[in-house]
């Protein structure tokens, strides 16, 4: 039986030859950075940082999170050799104080956790957006089992369904959140073809109406 604690798992894959996922930023994040207005940005999950070097190289003040302080000193140094600037934050996303409407823009890729701490999570990430702000997310669905070794956690439990996002994200508006199926390739430990779940939400603005949707069901 393994006894090794989650951060301890993170460590040990973060001491691997850099970079376990790659440093160029995820793709979806790629595609919607237009649309995350100007402000603070936080990455939660972020392992070794190419997703908030990636924001940080746009203008944003970035604050990193992640259980893993190799994958966060790893991150340090890629924003090191970019020439730009993180926060990070050594801590257990179940915990973190996200604050309360500061985050011009919230991004989860990959940060999966077991289906009774999300609810709590996706909640917290939409009080902590300003009005205006943006969620954008990317995570493994469940249907993704049937594609086994190109990457994602190998349990249910840990892969969140369209659905289950479209009720978890309280105040905001949804302007997709849609499975599909795409290749991907990043890095050791995510290549290959895979089926995801991409979420676009705002946080409207004060005095705006609240959660409305072009909700992309495909």
């Amino acid at each position: 039986m393994d006894t090794r604690t989650p951060a301890e798992l993170w460590n040990e894959r973060y001491t691997e030859p850099f970079a376990s996922y790659g440093t160029e930023p995820n793709d979806y994040l790629r595609e919607v950075a237009d649309r995350i207005p100007a402000g603070p940005v936080l990455c939660l999950a972020e392992g070794e940082g190419r997703n908030a070097v990636y924001l940080a190289s746009r203008g944003h003040s970035v604050t990193a999170v992640d259980l893993s302080e190799v994958g966060l000193a790893n991150a340090r140094k890629l924003a090191a050799r970019q020439g730009v600037t993180l926060d990070t934050v050594v801590a257990d996303l179940t915990t973190y104080d996200f604050g309360d409407t500061h985050w011009a823009g919230i991004i989860s890729i990959w940060a999966h956790m077991p289906s009774a701490a999300r609810p709590a999570l996706h909640a917290a990430c939409a009080r902590a957006l300003r009005p205006g702000g943006v969620f954008v997310l990317e995570a493994y669905t469940p249907r993704h089992l049937d594609r086994p070794g190109v990457g994602g956690p190998p349990v249910a439990d840990a892969l969140p369904t369209p659905a289950e996002l479209r009720r978890a994200l309280p105040g905001l508006r949804l302007e997709h959140c849609r499975e599909v199926d795409r290749e991907i390739n990043e890095g050791k430990y995510h290549h290959g073809p895979s089926t995801t779940v991409q979420v676009l939400a705002f946080k409207p603005p004060a005095g705006a109406a609240g959660q409305d949707s072009r909700d992309d069901r495909r």
